[in-house]
């Protein structure tokens, strides 16, 4: 179970979601996903994935990839699947929670179990990870957590046996060792898990101030989210004569920078889905501009679908969660019926939402899953199928969203033999 994919996936039923007490209610599954995930964070607040409950009486999962890693602090996995340090899996535990609480007003619920705790070792685990890599008097300084991985991918591991590259001091800035898709950042403030956990700071903070006992941590977490927005507009905004003033992907306080944007959410695209800002903000409008170009080396162009990917599955593999994104952040119809049409006309057959695809072959797409799964979506299909929940349902979120802000744009016709509509 990975916090932010399991966080990711409750989402498409939250304008479903209401106060209930049901064991059987939407209400109760969300409650479950907060719970397991607080026990999960503090069982190991750097890892990312985890393994089947006890009670759930699922035995744990080999990870054949994670066999030979070499991770501070060592982990158990017989409780951990893999356990690469992620800032955007911290927020998507208090974007879960925060969600909860808005639909149900459920305050007793955050009284109970861990939750309380788990936001304490968040707190921890971010406060830690802001520390430079080399202190005042030039000594390294000693991180809390570091990783290695034996593998042909340079995107698995880390540089400098394990500590990634440098970063300076007087940011205000979060460390992230790796990014929402799993893969190692280059500099290791990652910009857009820093403003998705900024954002869910907050509102977790408004929860917290609300149980006796806990104005402390609620105090010290508003700080984090006031400093930590004030550091990202002072270290984390770039100018380009062409563009203007824009985000970069990732920031090293040393005046290296990462310009590009990846698929996964959180993304520098997806800024206003998640709230850090509005989506006409004069600097986001600059970087959206400048990462749905051929100067985002992962925007990939052709004449199946033109989307921002990454490097996961790189240069070619155009990744429809982008597509999906771009729309959610458009206002514009245009943009809108074209992505929206190259989404529905790339599922090779499938009717279902891949993880990536290659831009000039439909047929080739990431992300199979086994007959058996085939076979229970759709008879006639026996082979193959898409097998990436997550983007399957941000799909129905932005056809909700799309039903709400432009429905007339649902009434045309998205299918090649123009017979049908979304």
């Amino acid at each position: 179970m990975w916090l932010r994919d399991s966080a990711n996936q409750v989402q498409s039923y939250l304008p479903l979601l209401e106060a209930s007490d049901s064991a059987h209610s939407l209400a109760s599954l969300y409650r479950g996903v907060i719970n397991l995930q607080a026990r999960y964070i503090l069982t190991d607040p750097y890892c990312n994935a985890f393994q089947p409950p006890v009670e759930s009486g699922i035995p744990p999962s080999d990870n054949d990839a994670a066999s030979e890693d070499t991770v501070t602090p060592k982990y158990n996995n017989q409780s951990v699947f893999e356990c690469k340090y992620e800032l955007d899996s911290l927020a998507a535990f208090l974007e879960v929670s925060r969600n909860y609480y808005n639909a149900t007003q459920d305050i007793s619920f955050f009284k109970k179990y861990n939750w309380v705790s788990a936001i304490s070792s968040i707190m921890d685990v971010a406060e830690g990870q802001m520390i430079p890599t080399y202190q005042p008097n030039g000594n390294v300084s000693v991180l809390d957590y570091t990783f290695t991985r034996f593998t042909d991918r340079a995107s698995e591991t880390t540089e400098n046996d394990g500590l990634g590259n440098p970063v300076d001091s007087g940011t205000g800035l979060i460390r992230s060792f790796f990014r929402p898709s799993d893969d190692a950042t280059i500099f290791q403030f990652l910009v857009p898990s820093n403003m998705m956990f900024a954002t869910f700071l907050e509102p977790c903070a408004d929860i917290m101030a609300q149980i006796d006992g806990c104005s402390h941590l609620a105090n010290r977490m508003r700080q984090l989210v006031t400093s930590l927005r004030q550091s990202i507009e002072a270290h984390a905004v770039s100018h380009s004569k062409k563009y203007g003033s824009f985000y970069p992907y990732e920031v090293d306080g040393y005046m290296g920078q990462n310009v590009m944007d990846d698929a996964n959410i959180p993304s520098l695209l997806a800024a206003p889905f998640y709230g850090y800002l509005d989506v006409n903000d004069e600097t986001y409008q600059n970087t959206r501009k400048l990462i749905l170009s051929a100067d985002n080396p992962y925007f990939m162009r052709g004449p199946v679908i033109s989307a921002i990917g990454g490097p996961h599955n790189g240069p070619g593999y155009a990744w429809p969660m982008a597509s999906i994104v771009q729309i959610l952040t458009s206002t514009d119809d245009g943009e809108i019926v074209r992505q929206l049409g190259e989404i529905v006309g790339s599922t090779d057959g499938l009717g279902l939402i891949h993880e990536s695809i290659n831009s000039f072959n439909s047929s080739d797409w990431t992300r199979q899953c086994s007959s058996s799964h085939a076979l229970a979506l759709n008879k006639q299909i026996a082979d193959l199928c898409a097998g990436f929940s997550w983007a399957n349902g941000l799909f129905g979120q932005m056809i909700l969203d799309l039903d709400n802000r432009k429905p007339g744009l649902l009434k045309q016709s998205f299918q090649g033999n123009g017979s049908y509509s979304v």
